[in-house]
């Protein structure tokens, strides 16, 4: 019989590195774990997409978990509310525009329907890089976080994407680093990542949506790095912007790489 200790740590190294290696190479790679790289990789992974999610952090979820100053409540506009249904998320009305949920609850949802639908998240992975091959953003640079944290000298590894989205949040740090280190111009008003501009929660909402799109061949914006990147309006603790943002990238994706 097998020593239990032995048993336990063959069976997490045998099954995480099969994990990994089986997303090597992926259809979309997911950068930032907020709600709108989960619900992309909700409906990317319901379409058929081979899709991996990397977050910094030990938990995915982005600002949403800490609702507004930690009160654990958060907003969604009645937009959003069809997402909600299909994601078997709960919430309850406030006035005729806007639906109150609690944010530890719809969290947990989002995460739970991304990996039932297919989608796999890796946590504690940080991009450093993409991959730019042909003048397109091919793939993901990605380390350990706290290797980085740390200011180790590791070398990363690869990950290679059809396509990849910026859902870093108010960073927009892959956007960052495709435009810094590839001379190359975005999709946006300077041809750079402009910045985050005050809040306007009307403005930032719709804003949003408009801003998430393809930024450079295989790069896309999401949910506050779609904001960020082309110089609109953060919005704070209201999120239905966000989940439809997620879902326009991953409509977005699929028409992308349909065509490769």
């Amino acid at each position: 019989m097998e020593i239990r200790e032995k048993v336990i740590s063959l069976g997490i190294v045998e099954s995480y590195f099969k994990k990994l290696k089986e997303n090597l190479c992926v259809d979309v790679a997911i950068v930032g774990g907020g709600p709108s790289g989960l619900v992309a990789a909700y409906y990317l992974a319901k379409a058929g997409k081979k899709v991996a999610l990397f977050e910094s952090k030990l938990a995915p979820g982005g600002g949403m978990w800490g609702g507004a100053m930690m009160f654990n409540q958060i907003v969604v506009q009645k937009e959003a509310i069809s997402i909600l249904d299909e994601l078997g998320v709960n919430y309850e009305p406030y006035d005729e525009d806007n639906f109150l949920l609690d944010s530890v609850h719809s969290t947990s949802a989002l995460i739970y329907k991304a990996t039932q639908a297919g989608a796999t998240i890796f946590n504690c992975y940080k991009v450093e890089d993409v991959v730019f091959q042909n003048d397109r953003v091919s793939g993901l640079v990605v380390n350990w976080a706290p290797v980085l944290r740390e200011g180790m000298h590791v070398d990363p590894i690869a990950i290679m994407s059809k396509a990849v989205i910026d859902g870093t949040g108010h960073t927009c740090e892959i956007a960052q680093v495709v435009a810094d280190k590839n001379g190359i111009k975005l999709d946006t008003a300077t041809g750079g990542v402009i910045g985050e501009r005050s809040l306007s929660m009307d403005l930032g909402e719709t804003t949003t949506i408009e801003n998430t799109k393809e930024v450079f061949p295989g790069l896309f914006v999401s949910g506050m790095a779609a904001n960020g990147v082309s110089g609109s309006f953060r919005m704070g603790p209201i999120f239905g912007g966000m989940l439809m943002s997620g879902k326009k990238a991953s409509q977005l994706i699929i028409e992308s790489i349909d065509k490769l």
